[in-house]
């Protein structure tokens, strides 16, 4: 699945988390399904994230991009700028993601990009455009997140979810002794 690539936050943004115990570049990094997936974060910000994913792996019967892989990339990208917007005492859960699938793929990456369409108090939603390697757009989705309030358990479990068991599939896609981690 090749080498995984790491995304810089600006130190005041990975200091902010950790002061509340949550590891950033963990919760940041598409989880156990976007590993399986191979997305990777290459940009994130609140203004833009953008991510990664071969179509290879990824298909589905006729040897397409498999529509449901382009919605793991759509959430995962959208998920991640809605949580950026809310910050560390917010948690982006989605609640409603609409795709659709504009081309197919049969080889090669997708690149989708995330820019918000709306950022509120108590929900964010972002448009993310999901392109092959010509350029030519293969997905067009929405995704909306409904911001809530951290808890303390909420901490305990995106701790635990991310912390690595043996399984190179449970990782999450984070190296340990990244200067981040």
């Amino acid at each position: 699945m090749g080498e995984q690539h790491r995304v810089q936050f600006p130190q005041e943004v990975i200091d902010e988390y950790s002061a509340l115990g949550m590891d950033l570049v963990a919760m940041f990094s598409a989880g156990d399904l976007g590993t399986r997936m191979s997305v990777q974060i290459v940009e994130a910000s609140v203004d833009r994230v953008v991510g990664t994913m071969p179509v290879e792996g990824n298909t589905q019967p006729y040897g397409l991009l498999h529509g449901g892989a382009s919605a793991v990339l759509a959430e995962t990208l959208g998920s991640i700028g809605a949580m950026l917007h809310g910050g560390s005492s917010k948690i982006a859960v989605g609640v409603d993601l609409n795709c659709t699938h504009h081309r197919g793929a049969r080889s090669g990456l997708v690149t989708g990009v995330a820019t918000p369409a709306h950022r509120g108090r108590s929900t964010a939603t972002y448009e993310i455009v999901i392109s092959d390697e010509d350029g030519k757009r293969v997905c067009t989705a929405r995704l909306t997140c409904m911001l809530r309030g951290v808890n303390p358990s909420d901490v305990e479990r995106i701790n635990a979810a991310n912390r690595p068991t043996g399984n190179p599939l449970s990782a999450g896609g984070v190296d340990p002794g990244h200067p981040a981690a």
